[in-house]
């Protein structure tokens, strides 16, 4: 079904409304807001752009009607709580909130608001990231494009600026992130990034960058090795697991 986002204008009064729009905060602000439990310096919007409303960079709308289902990479069905506290563990590179807090609450009570009309277990246009052909990508062509159309607004060093966040380094998202993932980073790259000329780099150049950002160093993430308890992890995972092959470094 398509893509069509509920206006901030429709927000209802009294207390609902007052929580989707602390929910809706807490994911702009993420840092600033919780800094208990988001240590990076990346927001949860950094990755879901648009405040989760643009198409294939992982929107939030519909998220809420797809769950509860079943996570491969912890082998166990996740409920929208579990798979929240993913993000704030390895893409904020923090701690889980407390289920039944007032924060979380406020941040599902978001996403069930931009799920509003959308059918339990339905599809809509542009969620997740494009699925991309794999390409090996080259570090050094990824250097000189990240020289060239990244590092006006992501630092020459990749350590982020007032407008955009760091790629790598300790405040940056951890190597259990999806996005430390070469194919997620590429598909990410491909359709939003440089911010304002979405979709002006081809697949290549996208695998490139994304070979270029992913080579760097970011923090560890504990227990990562438990990932894929079922053997199925998918070949471009930055690291092993106790469960699957080495990763695909050739296409790093």
């Amino acid at each position: 079904m398509p893509l069509r986002p509920p206006n901030d204008s429709e927000i209802p009064a009294g207390a609902l409304g007052a929580s989707i729009r602390r929910g809706h905060a807490l994911l702009a602000a993420t840092r600033d807001s919780l800094p208990a439990f988001a240590v990076s310096r990346l927001r949860c919007v950094s990755c879901h752009l648009d405040d989760g409303r643009r198409a294939h960079a992982s929107p939030f709308v519909g998220v809420y009607a797809r769950y509860p289902t079943y996570n491969a990479r912890s082998g166990k069905a996740y409920t929208i709580e579990d798979r929240i506290n993913d993000c704030f563990r390895r893409s904020l590179n923090g701690r889980a909130l407390p289920v039944g807090s007032a924060d979380m609450r406020d941040v599902v009570v978001y996403f069930a608001w931009l799920s509003r009309g959308v059918p339990v277990g339905a599809a809509v246009e542009g969620q997740g990231l494009v699925k991309l052909t794999p390409l090996a990508g080259d570090t050094t062509r990824g250097r000189a494009i990240f020289g060239a159309q990244c590092a006006r607004c992501h630092g020459a060093d990749g350590e982020g600026t007032a407008v955009a966040p760091p790629l790598w380094g300790r405040h940056s998202f951890n190597i259990g992130a999806g996005m430390s993932r070469l194919r997620t980073a590429a598909a990410f790259i491909r359709f939003n990034m440089p911010f304002d000329r979405p979709g002006s780099l081809d697949d290549q150049q996208s695998f490139d960058v994304a070979s270029f950002v992913i080579s760097h160093p970011r923090p560890d993430f504990a227990g990562k090795e438990n990932d894929w308890p079922n053997g199925d992890a998918p070949p471009d995972v930055a690291y092993p697991t106790r469960h699957a092959a080495a990763p695909d470094t050739a296409r790093h």
